[in-house]
């Protein structure tokens, strides 16, 4: 009977082990979406933020009122802990360069009659400890315009008419170091410490409610779909 229970202690241990080994080793994403606006509306923020881990969205930030909210099991687990405080200076810095971004931005006349919106969504993935690639897609009033490999440095443009912009983001490198320095430094960071609270972790990389393939060895910009 000794020997049956250690059994099935060791059996149990070992189980226990190997699922927690599943979930470090598993291919992980976190991803930030940004929506921005040139100025603020009655009722409305000129911000808006919405992060998630996966396919589970976990918080949600405004920079009008400079509230971060958590969202779910994960939002409500780590709101205590040091990263939680990160990420809300860090979405208060990255809402107000993108709004300078936005209001330097002379599209006006090529892209929309009124005042445009910018929505910029930041992702990184992880596969255990490997960085498996980050990006960054722009779109200007829901249209997709760019996409930035972080990883390759590389600018994609997806809209012809944001060609202008491209090149002018490309030769900016302050922008770039800034976008290269969030996403695959601070992102990856992140996402490693949420993923120590994170329970249920899926086995594909879902950013939102956007699907996308498995990346191994990114060469090439992959806009969201």
């Amino acid at each position: 009977q000794n020997v049956c229970s250690i059994f099935c202690y060791v059996s149990s241990l070992i189980l226990l082990l190997l699922v927690e080994a599943w979930k470090t080793l598993g291919t992980h994403s976190l991803c930030l979406d940004f929506t921005v606006k040139p100025q603020s509306r009655p009722g409305e923020s000129w911000c808006e933020v919405q992060g998630s881990v996966d396919k589970t969205a976990f918080l949600q930030y405004d920079c009008e009122s400079n509230k971060i909210k958590p969202l779910g099991h994960l939002g409500w687990e780590v709101n205590a802990i040091k990263t939680w405080t990160q990420l809300n200076e860090m979405l208060k810095e990255l809402g107000q360069d993108l709004r300078m971004i936005l209001l330097d931005m002379d599209l006006e006349k090529k892209m929309a009659r009124g005042p445009l919106t910018l929505q910029a969504k930041m992702s990184c993935q992880l596969e255990g400890n490997n960085d498996l690639g980050s990006f960054w897609n722009f779109s200007i009033d829901g249209q997709p315009s760019l996409c930035f490999n972080v990883m390759h440095m590389e600018w994609t443009v997806i809209n012809p008419r944001a060609r202008g912009i491209k090149e002018k983001w490309e030769n900016d490198k302050e922008l770039t170091e800034c976008l290269r320095k969030v996403s695959m430094g601070d992102c990856n960071h992140w996402l490693r410490e949420l993923l120590k609270h994170w329970k249920e972790m899926p086995s594909r990389w879902e950013c939102g409610q956007h699907r996308r393939k498995r990346l191994t060895t990114p060469s090439t910009c992959s806009p969201a779909q």
